[in-house]
């Protein structure tokens, strides 16, 4: 039997990750934001099985109640279980928040990195578009799409998507303009690779670290974006709930029933604590300098 060797290159990237993965699991507070961020999406995707309530159900007999045994979080003033609602407000901005922060790094990065690799002409137009971007008011964007969607939570990742790469895809672009000039680029240039193929193969690699600490950051600021935006009436709409809408609602009853406003505000804040740790977990894994990593 012919063994085949591991080429090269695959073997230092697995080498690579491995050791970034021993300098995070040596850090006991990014474990910490690890365990609980894991808890959260459990709790989101199992949570659902110990009630026998929907989010969307109104127990008549227990309208606006305190936590009890058949209502473990309480009931809101419409009687809907405030246990359900927070297990599927939970996925909902799960879902919203990992996919926006998803949407947004890849698009930047491509487009950072395309700028970047092209040089020139190329450069300008693309650098003058994402200017232009910032200086559209993207508020006025997201009111003007919830108002026509009514709060669509679908629309909201659109929108949210399309207004929040730009500022990344500048940085991106400044950093992969020294990658440019490196000997393998120039190198893959020469043997007649493709744009796309050298930015996916050959920049974007060099740029791993960034991406993956802007992913996990931009989770908890598409989070709390979502918040702000259902505070100001232009998040998702009922009768689907997120963490923010329920936030909204719970906030105008905050004296009269705090359950409303403290067990979502509670889980909101156990997640972006969690995300907040694991990416400042994965910075100091991924930088060689960093001291905590050292010592790790």
């Amino acid at each position: 039997m012919v063994m085949v060797s591991e080429p090269p290159v695959a073997r230092r990237r697995k080498g690579r990750i491995r050791l970034v993965a021993r300098r995070f699991a040596r850090n006991r507070t990014a474990l910490v934001g690890l365990v609980i961020f894991v808890l959260l999406v459990a709790f989101a995707l199992f949570g659902g099985l110990f009630t026998r309530w929907s989010y969307t159900d109104s127990d008549f007999l227990a309208i606006g109640f305190p936590p009890s045994s058949g209502h473990w979080f309480g009931t809101n003033d419409a009687g809907n279980d405030l246990y359900a609602q927070v297990v599927h407000g939970l996925q909902r901005s799960l879902v919203i928040a990992l996919t926006v922060s998803a949407g947004t790094t890849v698009i930047a990065a491509f487009v950072g990195a395309l700028a970047a690799y092209f040089g020139g002409w190329v450069q300008r137009v693309i650098l003058g578009v994402i200017y232009l971007l910032l200086v559209v008011p993207t508020f006025l964007i997201i009111a003007l799409t919830a108002n026509k969607t009514g709060g669509d939570w679908r629309w909201l990742i659109v929108v949210l998507t399309l207004t929040g790469w730009m500022m990344l895809a500048r940085v991106i672009h400044s950093m992969a303009q020294s990658i440019r000039e490196r000997d393998y680029v120039r190198a893959a240039r020469y043997l007649g690779e493709s744009p796309v193929v050298i930015v996916i193969r050959h920049i974007l690699p060099n740029l791993a670290s960034l991406l993956v600490i802007n992913f996990a950051l931009g989770v908890v600021a598409t989070v709390l974006a979502e918040t702000g935006l259902s505070f100001l009436g232009l998040g998702v709409k009922i009768p689907d709930v997120t963490l923010g809408a329920l936030l909204q609602s719970g906030a105008g009853a905050l004296f009269a029933s705090p359950w409303l406003f403290y067990f979502p505000a509670a889980v909101l804040t156990l997640l972006t604590v969690s995300m907040a740790l694991i990416a400042d977990g994965l910075r100091d894994a991924l930088d060689p300098t960093s001291e905590s990593g050292a010592r790790a």
